[in-house]
């Protein structure tokens, strides 16, 4: 396995595109087909559950950044959205351990924060797959 690259796709070579994109892509089909069944079977309430997946998401979020895995600008968004909904998670936890039961927006904000940082790690897997294609061709990406 290579050692972490120092930058991300904007600057890449050809090699470590595409060594990128494969561990990304491999990365994103363990979160969807291992890691996103096992917490649901999980026999804790539904709060709990989207809080450990958003947790869970932070740190591959910084491991992306830490690897080199796609644009910086992309890992960023996707760690400040992951980052938000661990947060209102947080909050919502910590308020129904004080008795307050009611505000499940928390809860919903976070789910919606956490697909949308999913679809951050999507387009920066396709940006990744977009580029290679065009330098494969020659072609300049701008």
């Amino acid at each position: 396995m290579p050692a972490p690259v120092l930058h991300t796709a904007e600057n890449a070579t050809r090699r470590e595109l595409w060594w990128g994109s494969i561990r990304l892509l491999f990365s994103l089909l363990a979160l969807a087909l291992l890691i996103v069944p096992l917490i649901r079977e999980l026999p804790l309430g539904q709060t709990t559950r989207t809080s450990l997946l958003a947790g869970l998401l932070v740190a591959v979020a910084f491991y992306w950044l830490y690897a080199g895995l796609g644009y910086r600008a992309l890992l960023l968004i996707q760690l400040a959205l992951f980052s938000a909904a661990a947060a209102f998670l947080s909050v919502k936890l910590l308020l129904v351990g004080v008795g307050v039961h009611r505000l499940s927006i928390l809860r919903r904000v976070a789910r919606i924060l956490v697909l949308a940082g999913a679809g951050c790690a999507a387009v920066n897997l396709g940006a990744m797959l977009l580029a290679l294609m065009r330098r494969r061709r020659g072609l300049r990406v701008v």
